[in-house]
């Protein structure tokens, strides 16, 4: 094998690849910095309402599938309400961490 798979063979064939990557990147617009704002996905900026909702989504979907974990072991193990109120316990900081990953400090104010 000669090493040259229909390349330049290294960097003897002018630009190098982390330039042309680069390049690449810049073409595709994926070089620019976010728009200004709080970035939601794909770099867009995200109103107040957005962010309320995403905040009661993540608030609840962690504390129903937690009472539902500590139902279903409640149910299956035959005890008190012992993994429910455990479970409970566990989705709300579950919960409250999310929102304090999507609101914390060292996050960009809008």
């Amino acid at each position: 094998m000669s090493g040259t798979d229909g390349g330049s063979g290294g960097n003897g064939g002018g630009d190098s690849f982390d330039s042309r990557l680069r390049a690449a990147r810049e073409r595709q617009g994926l070089g620019r910095p976010p728009a200004s704002g709080r970035p939601g996905a794909g770099g867009l900026p995200t109103s107040a309402l957005g962010v309320g909702l995403r905040v009661a989504v993540e608030l609840v979907s962690a504390l129903a599938l937690a009472v539902a974990i500590g139902w279903g072991l409640d149910r299956w193990l035959r005890t008190a309400p012992v993994f429910m109120a455990l479970f409970v316990l566990l989705g709300g900081a579950a919960g409250v961490l999310n929102v304090w990953r999507l609101m914390g400090p060292g996050r960009q104010a809008r």
